[in-house]
């Protein structure tokens, strides 16, 4: 099942593409300079009834016209079916596009990322007629930041470094760093990365230091962060604050039930026109404009956990429409 976790660990190399740049360093392969990054579809479903999808798929173009395709994968744990599917991408990337593909995995635990490094040989044991050789990301290789003027420098670093080291035990130290660099950043900067760290910890105590620092509005709605409970405690507060007015203005005992009924009933209209609008807003963010009759479909939805399903998609579809497939 995919998680918010999991896609926090390769949707930041969508968001923040410079995060490519230090990443390839550690591993050896400086990209060309003045390198442009694009993001592509990460569906390599074929025309029949067998559905594939890399996590996130980029494009990177030196200045001289070569480029190469890096397919990240976010990987929580061991998985020996993998070996198949990561030949296929590879594979596929390079018939579609007519370039390079290379697979880089995501771990955050290093039994993880010995096992992903392979490499992982297709066909017979004394004639293996394909291998998968992926690059790997984790904590063995992805450095620990300590310093707020260096988090500073390279916030999106810092942040896969918190997220990374998640289990370590200096994982505290690297979140109060982080935390005092993030306080230097704009607004929205803060905000966006607040919620990426605290989703991309996991369920980890790492976690829980992090919340314990946090206190800002909801940039991933619907996922149950600090952020959002936040939110919804302001509600109740300002609920109970309406009702003690009413109370003191004479409102009759029977008022105050119906009040708590209909601010429960608002409350969770607006938690539905929020996620509906969150759909929109990532569909529009990946250049597919919200039609009427789309627009209409998510404002006339009435079930969170369906907005929910349709707001993990919209991040993969390579149609505005295909949100809605099941």
């Amino acid at each position: 099942m995919v998680t918010s976790h999991h896609e926090a660990s390769h949707r930041i190399f969508q968001e923040r593409p410079e995060l490519l740049s230090p990443v390839f360093d550690l591993l050896g392969l400086p990209l060309p300079e003045r390198a442009v990054i694009e993001v592509l579809t990460p569906d390599v479903t074929e025309i029949r009834p067998l559905e594939r999808r890399v996590d996130s798929v980029l494009r990177i173009s030196g200045a001289g016209g070569d480029s190469f395709l890096p397919a990240v994968e976010a990987q929580m744990r061991p998985d020996y079916d993998k070996a198949v599917s990561w030949a296929y991408y590879l594979s596929h990337l390079k018939a579609k596009y007519d370039s390079s593909a290379l697979l880089l995995v995501v771990c955050q635990d290093k039994r993880t990322a010995d096992w992903a490094a392979g490499p992982f040989r297709l066909g017979l044991r004394d004639w293996p007629a394909l291998t998968a050789h992926p690059l790997v990301v984790g904590p063995g290789n992805i450095p620990v930041v300590l310093d707020a003027d260096e988090a500073s420098a390279n916030l999106a670093m810092a942040v896969f470094s918190a997220m990374t080291h998640g289990r370590s035990r200096e994982a505290p130290a690297i979140l109060d760093a982080l935390a005092v660099a993030l306080g230097r950043a704009g607004e929205a900067t803060f905000d966006y990365y607040a919620e990426m760290v605290e989703i991309g910890l996991g369920e980890t105590h790492a976690r829980e230091v992090w919340r314990g620092l946090m206190t800002k509005r909801s940039f991933f709605p619907g996922r149950g962060t600090l952020v959002e409970e936040m939110l919804l405690k302001g509600e109740a507060q300002g609920l109970e604050q309406g009702i003690e007015q009413g109370r003191a203005e004479g409102i009759q005992d029977g008022l105050q039930e119906g009040l708590q009924q209909g601010r429960a009933e608002g409350f969770r209209q607006g938690q539905l026109a929020e996620r509906a609008r969150s759909v929109a807003e990532v569909l529009k963010g990946r250049g597919f404009p919200t039609s009427f009759d789309t627009a209409e479909r998510l404002l006339k939805c009435t079930d969170l956990d369906t907005l929910d399903r349709w707001y993990a998609r919209a991040w993969t579809v390579t149609r505005a429409e295909d949100v809605f497939d099941d």
